[in-house]
């Protein structure tokens, strides 16, 4: 179940209909609808070693521990950094 999995939460976010969190070993989990972040297996890949998570209504971001950001939710709200990208690291 879901519960189990955040059972060693660090740090919870939501949008308008999604949560992520950061678990204690950096790693994020998010639940709800796709389009505002509920889903964020196209970066999961990416989410590790995660400082902070930021989001707005739409759209979640992610600091990890080296600077970087990685976005996913709805790209109209920010969702996806890709552009900037290489300009939001230290």
């Amino acid at each position: 179940a879901v519960q189990d999995q955040h059972r060693n939460v660090r740090h919870i976010q939501a949008t308008y209909t999604a949560f992520a969190v950061i678990l204690n070993n950096g790693s994020v989990k998010a639940w709800g609808n796709e389009v505002t972040g509920g889903d964020c297996s196209e970066v999961q890949d990416q989410l590790s070693n995660v400082h902070q998570i930021q989001a707005n209504g739409f759209a979640f971001a992610a600091i990890l521990a080296d600077g970087s950001v990685v976005a996913w939710g709805d790209p109209d709200w920010g969702g996806d950094c890709l552009a900037v990208r290489d300009q939001l690291r230290n």
